[in-house]
């Protein structure tokens, strides 16, 4: 109630929205914590209040930024910042942009809403200390969050994302964190936009990771979701056979044609599936608001079949590796993160290529591209995760489906010509390598009483996991960290027949998420394994 009453002390609008609040579970919610700034950055439902998305607590992020920049870097600072399709985006960047100016670093905006990756490129395009993009991914419209990068285009590991958070939580005086007018910060030089020339340069980087250039007669239709990826998938994909979602064309932070702007889930292509089955194309692709994350559908049999991440994955492993098979250096590497199949891993290892794996979250395999540019131990090849996000190159430090648009389209079309589907490829890379059936489950806790559940749940499954199967191989507890990763709230079940389950809380949403990866003679095997794995586990989850 103490931090209530100072943020009635704020702006006007600030204080009739907060006064308007009856519900006393919400104002509970808004007030019971700060919003973090984790790992990840910001991420969390906008409105007024110490536990939301607002340009209060953009303003104490970006201070705080601003003064471990400018405290832990010599010489001039620069920082870039990207912004995606979502209400507030704008405004929230702009705001950024005020405070790192009144600070003293030099700002390069775009000018108008930008990829995830396109920013991740950009920090190094420009030479930047830093880079910023404010989105809330794949999340509903009531989302809003911030993320940081560093000057090499990755985000932010623990080791440096700690010391950020230092630098924020340092931040006390919301009402008073300096900023500079966007007018006044031009005129002195600290702020520059910028726009096409940067994205031309993003996507000439992107065609030179072009694999298969024959023609052929694939249809494909291409939802952009309302977000950021409407011009840069399409011309990237100029010169195919595209067709376009209208509805879902232009911007829109309230997403209005769907429940959520998430590629992975089924409803959200629900439109794009409908135009292909109308137009009889042969594929769909959809990607999230700030196009890092990509969605397929295939027309196999004369129905449209959705592949989920880790399919998508496993099928561009092996694309990638095929195509780069007389080019590919004798330490070529392919990464992938401790929840995602181990399908790509299997292929990977048979071509000839490493595989490594990082915990989860792409800005540890963005940590490898950095690292081994340094150490020159391996070459960056390919990296992906089960959460429909992945990279070949190093144009970025962070997933791009941009580039994965072009590839998935080139993979299809390789297919096409030679009388298959993307379904038939997955299916003979099943024939070769034996079935995976790879499926996530999120279980939402919201609000002060579901963070608790979620931490009573992983502190059961630390005391009880390995009593809970007969055929179990070892219990991984990565929170102690394991195999010179750093420590993460993650716990792997390893099952003797190569079989796995995990179980991590979501670091930017109130869930608790469960991974599976069956290995089974088929599907109905598989699946029946699963449903056992998973019925011993929400035992003591929802007990």
């Amino acid at each position: 109630m103490n931090n209530y009453e100072y943020w009635l002390t704020f702006d006007e609008e600030t204080k009739k929205e907060l006064e308007s609040i009856t519900d006393k579970a919400e104002l509970e919610d808004r007030f019971y914590k700060e919003l973090e700034f984790g790992t990840g950055g910001l991420r969390g439902i906008m409105g007024a209040g110490a536990n939301r998305m607002n340009k209060y607590t953009v303003s104490k992020a970006t201070k705080g930024l601003a003064d471990y920049l400018n405290d832990e870097f010599d010489g001039e600072k620069s920082v870039a910042i990207a912004f995606d399709s979502r209400n507030n985006s704008a405004d929230f960047a702009k705001t950024a942009a005020g405070v790192l100016c009144a600070a003293g670093i030099k700002v390069f905006l775009f000018e108008t809403l930008m990829p995830t990756p396109v920013l991740s490129f950009a920090v190094r395009y420009h030479n930047c200390t830093a880079g910023i993009v404010i989105t809330a991914s794949h999340n509903p419209k009531e989302y809003n969050g911030y993320k940081v990068y560093d000057s090499k285009g990755c985000q932010l590991v623990p080791q440096y994302a700690d010391k950020v958070i230092a630098y924020v939580n340092a931040v006390t005086d919301l009402k008073n964190i300096p900023s500079v007018s966007l007018d006044e910060a031009k005129r002195n030089g600290m702020l520059v936009i910028i726009g096409n020339d940067t994205l031309d340069a993003f996507l000439a980087e992107v065609k030179k990771h072009s694999l298969y250039d024959e023609k052929s007669d694939l249809k494909i239709v291409y939802t952009a979701l309302h977000g950021t990826g409407n011009i840069p998938v399409r011309r990237i994909l100029e010169g195919k056979n595209v067709s376009i979602v209208k509805e879902q064309e232009l911007p829109d932070g309230n997403f209005s044609t769907v429940r959520s702007p998430n590629p992975e889930e089924k409803d959200a292509l629900t439109l794009a599936l409908k135009q292909a089955e109308a137009e009889g194309a042969d594929i769909v692709i959809g990607t999230d608001p700030d196009c890092d994350r990509i969605g397929v559908g295939v027309l196999h049999n004369g129905a449209y079949s959705l592949l989920t991440g880790n399919q998508t994955g496993a099928l561009l492993v092996d694309f990638v590796l095929k195509f780069k098979k007389d080019s590919m250096p004798a330490n070529a590497a392919v990464v992938k993160t401790i929840v995602t199949s181990g399908l790509g891993a299997a292929i990977a290892e048979k071509c000839g290529a490493k595989s490594v794996q990082t915990l989860t979250g792409f800005k540890y395999i963005g940590e490898k591209i950095c690292l081994w540019e340094e150490s020159e131990e391996y070459t960056f090849l390919f990296g992906y995760e089960e959460s429909y996000g992945y990279l070949a190159g190093t144009h970025a430090r962070d997933k791009d489906a941009v580039s994965s648009a072009m590839l998935i389209a080139e993979m299809a079309s390789y297919y096409k010509n030679k009388g298959m589907t993307l379904v038939d490829a997955m299916n003979a890379i099943y024939d070769e390598y034996g079935y995976y059936f790879d499926c996530l489950e999120t279980i939402v806790l919201k609000g002060k009483e579901g963070a608790e559940k979620i931490q009573n749940a992983m502190k059961d499954l630390r005391e009880t996991g390995n009593t809970l199967f007969d055929d179990l191989d070892v219990l991984l507890d990565y929170s102690k960290g394991i195999d010179d990763l750093p420590k993460e709230n993650v716990l792997r079940f390893d099952f003797k027949d190569g079989s796995w389950t995990a179980v991590r809380p979501s670091g930017t949403e109130p869930k608790l998420k469960i991974y599976f990866s069956v290995k089974g003679e088929g599907k109905e095997s598989a699946e029946k394994r699963k449903e056992f794995i998973h019925n011993k586990l929400i035992e003591i989850i929802m007990k």
